[in-house]
């Protein structure tokens, strides 16, 4: 047992380590496609010198940086707000089979008490 939950512990790490890692790539990717599309912005106006056009970059990229966090913890949010509607729901879904399924239970309990009853009074009684 004690391996069990070392080896669990190191996999979680492992899945731990992964995500941070690819967190850092997506991070680097929306970064370099930042830069491309300031680049790309600053190249429609040849008339900026080469400081301005720095200048402009860095700020593009610090916006577009900023809006996608704002985006990814907008959608992160609403996962956990999804989530924990589904995990509501889903324990009123459970609550009500229970339910339905304790009172079918029941009817077959009855079922069988009625008819063991009757079993019992119809049989004839040995003379």
């Amino acid at each position: 047992m004690i391996q069990g939950s070392g080896s669990h512990s190191q996999a979680d790490h492992a899945s731990a380590l992964a995500a941070e890692a690819e967190g850092y790539l997506l991070a680097q990717a929306h970064h370099r496609d930042a830069r491309r599309e300031a680049k790309a912005l600053c190249a429609r106006m040849p008339w900026l010198t080469t400081a301005q056009a720095e200048e402009v970059t860095h700020h593009y990229i610090e916006q577009r940086i900023d809006l996608t966090r704002r985006m990814l913890q907008a959608t992160a949010q609403r996962a956990v707000e999804l989530r924990q509607e589904y995990e509501d729901r889903y324990a009123v879904l459970r609550r009500d089979l229970r339910k339905r399924h304790v009172a079918c239970a029941c009817a077959v309990m009855a079922c069988v008490g009625a008819i063991s009853t009757l079993w019992y009074l119809l049989t004839p009684l040995p003379v």
